[in-house]
C-alpha cells in the first residue's frame, strides 16, 4: 500500500470518528433539551394542579379534590383522567386525604419521571397542600423534606 493510500484511509477514518462524535454530541444535547422542556412543563402542571386544588377547596366545603373531580369541574384537562396519568414522560400521583372531624383535608402530589423514557432520567417533583413550594430530588421520589426548587439562569 502506498503512502498516498494510507493517508487517504487515515483521513477517512478520522472523518468518520469526528462525524460519530458530532452525532453523539447532538443526540446528547437534544435529550438534555427535551428533558429540560419536560421538567419545565411538569413544574407548570404542578402549579396548575395546585391552583385547581385551591379553587376546589374554596368551593367544596374546604376539601381538596381528586383528578377526576377537578376535571369534572373543568379546572383540569382530560389528560388527568387517564389511568396512568403519564404526561410528557412524567407520572403524576395525587393523594387526597378527606376532611374528618379532627382532621383537615389535605393532598400530596408527586411527578416522577417514567422509568425507561428515552429522554433519560429526570428530576422528581413534589407539592402538597401545606405550601406552594415545589420540592425536587434528583434520584428518588421527592417529598416535603427535599429542598424546594429554585430556578436558575439555565432553567427554561
Amino acid at each position: 500500500m502506498t503512502t498516498l493510500a494510507k493517508n487517504i484511509i487515515k483521513g477517512f477514518v478520522l472523518s468518520v470518528v469526528i462525524l460519530v462524535l458530532l452525532i453523539s454530541l447532538a443526540v446528547y444535547q437534544r435529550r438534555a433539551a427535551v428533558r429540560a422542556g419536560n421538567e419545565a412543563a411538569t413544574r407548570q402542571r404542578l402549579k396548575t394542579i395546585a391552583a385547581s386544588e385551591i379553587q376546589y377547596f374554596n368551593t367544596h366545603s374546604r376539601t381538596f379534590g381528586t383528578f377526576e373531580q377537578m376535571v369534572k369541574e373543568g379546572t383540569l384537562t382530560n389528560d388527568f383522567l387517564e389511568r396512568a396519568r403519564i404526561i410528557e414522560g412524567y407520572l403524576f400521583t395525587l393523594k387526597v386525604t378527606p376532611k374528618e372531624t379532627n382532621q383537615e383535608s389535605s393532598y400530596t402530589l408527586n411527578a416522577d419521571p417514567k422509568a425507561g423514557n428515552w429522554e433519560g432520567a429526570g428530576r422528581h417533583f413534589y407539592l402538597d397542600s401545606t405550601s406552594l413550594a415545589i420540592h425536587v430530588n434528583p434520584d428518588r421520589p421527592a417529598s416535603s423534606t427535599d429542598p424546594a426548587y429554585v430556578p436558575t439562569a439555565l432553567d427554561p
